[in-house]
């Protein structure tokens, strides 16, 4: 049985929602300028195309934030990203601070094993956030998240890492949709083309750590959460049983990496749960 197909992106519509999302929620907030890494992947080239357009190049920095094992394509696709955008762009090794924490744990550092490559790769991720907030307080800019809704669902990213940020432009678009939007804004074809990647080992790529292609698991999520699919449903499309229990399961054990932490209720007003004024209240 032929799976149904990922879904669509209004290209036109996205673009212009998404940079007057970016110039409005920025500007609301008393920032001017933008951060933001820039990994070579595709989710952050697009988001330093919507940067630009929203803010202008002047006014954004990407960021490069290599380890000393990561792939050098990963820095030349970055500075090509940045280049067409035409944004300010900076370089920051990240080795000597990872690996001042990861020696401070006995054995990690020569351990290779799955788990270790994990934490290994949770460390980094947490350092390039070190990076992006130190440059948001120099330059008074707000940083920006480049966390795509596929992998928000399945909580495909380190917390207070990668998934950290003060807006994100791009969290309500599945991979296929990234995709489709890049290419319409220009995105070097050698970004687009590249196979999704953490970059956290040689060879290490999305799909094959998920265990399922992302136009797969874009339809699958797409007909589940947004269309509200059952499961009966689900598998009377196509999905196995497999898919459905696999990815069922990661959207929901990984939901406490979508949310605030949960503050226990003591008072009538408490944050999160009763305190919760629209953003722009008082203004």
């Amino acid at each position: 049985m032929t799976l149904p197909p990922p879904p669509a992106c209004n290209v036109e519509l996205a673009t212009s929602a998404l940079t007057a999302f970016l110039r409005e929620e920025t500007r609301k907030v008393g920032f001017q300028k933008a951060v933001l890494g820039l990994s070579g992947g595709i989710d952050s080239a697009l988001v330093v195309e919507l940067a630009a357009r929203a803010l202008g190049g002047e006014n954004v920095l990407a960021v490069a934030m290599p380890y000393r094992t990561s792939n050098p394509i990963s820095l030349e696709l970055a500075q090509e990203s940045a280049q067409h955008a035409a944004v300010q762009f900076e370089v920051v090794d990240i080795s000597a601070m990872a690996d001042a924490h990861i020696a401070t744990s006995p054995g990690l550092a020569e351990d290779d094993s799955d788990a270790a490559r994990l934490r290994k790769g949770n460390i980094m991720a947490r350092c390039r956030m070190i990076v992006l907030y130190d440059r948001s307080a120099r330059d008074h800019a707000l940083v920006y998240g480049t966390s795509n809704k596929t992998e928000l669902m399945l909580g495909y990213g380190t917390i207070f890492g990668d998934m950290a940020s003060a807006l994100n432009p791009i969290g309500d678009l599945y991979k296929s949709q990234i995709v489709a939007l890049s290419k319409h804004l220009g995105v070097p074809k050698a970004i687009v083309d590249r196979p999704p990647s953490a970059d956290l080992w040689q060879g290490q790529t999305d799909e094959e750590e998920l265990g399922f292609s992302y136009d797969e698991v874009d339809a699958f999520l797409h007909h589940s959460i947004d269309r509200r699919y059952t499961r009966e449903e689900l598998l009377q499309l196509g999905f196995t049983e497999t898919a459905v229990n696999s990815l069922s399961r990661r959207v929901q054990i990984n939901q406490y990496k979508r949310r605030p932490p949960v503050i226990a209720k003591l008072a009538n007003r408490t944050v999160n749960l009763d305190y919760r004024y629209a953003r722009d209240w008082g203004s």
